[in-house]
C-alpha cells in the first residue's frame, strides 16, 4: 500500500517494526482489515491495562504469533474504535500523526487525534 496517506494528507510514515495488521511496520488498512488498525500509538501502562480489561491482552507475549508483548513506550497500530473507546475512558495513548492512516478519520475526528499528538 505504497500510496497510503496519513491524517495530515501526506505519505504515511512508518509506525515501528513488525506492527499493524499487515505486520510491515505501517498502519496500513487493507480491505481485509475490518478492525481498522490505523492509529499509530505509543503504549502506556494505563492503555495496556484498559485494553486487557476489554479482552485484548497486548502485554502478554504470544510466541505462536512471534509476538513479544507490548510495554509502555512501544509503538503499535491500534484499532481506531478501541483508541476512541480509550479516549472516552480517559486513557488514550499519544499518537504519531504522520503514521496514523487517514482511515482513522472515518472513526475519530482529526481534532481529537491532534489533542494526543506526540510530535
Amino acid at each position: 500500500m505504497p500510496n497510503a496517506r496519513n491524517v495530515l494528507g501526506e505519505p504515511l510514515q512508518l509506525c515501528c517494526g513488525n506492527t499493524g495488521f499487515t505486520r510491515e511496520g505501517f498502519c496500513y488498512v487493507p480491505t481485509s482489515d475490518v478492525g481498522n488498525h490505523s492509529v499509530c500509538a505509543i503504549m502506556t501502562d494505563e492503555f495496556l491495562t484498559f485494553s486487557q480489561s476489554r479482552g485484548n491482552d497486548l502485554s502478554t507475549p504470544n510466541p505462536m504469533y512471534d509476538f513479544p508483548g507490548l510495554k509502555a513506550g512501544d509503538r503499535w497500530c491500534l484499532c481506531a474504535g478501541r483508541w476512541l473507546e480509550a479516549h472516552q475512558a480517559g486513557v488514550a495513548p499519544k499518537v504519531i500523526l504522520a503514521a496514523v492512516n487517514e482511515a482513522a478519520l472515518s472513526v475519530i475526528p482529526l481534532e481529537v487525534l491532534q489533542q494526543y499528538a506526540f510530535e
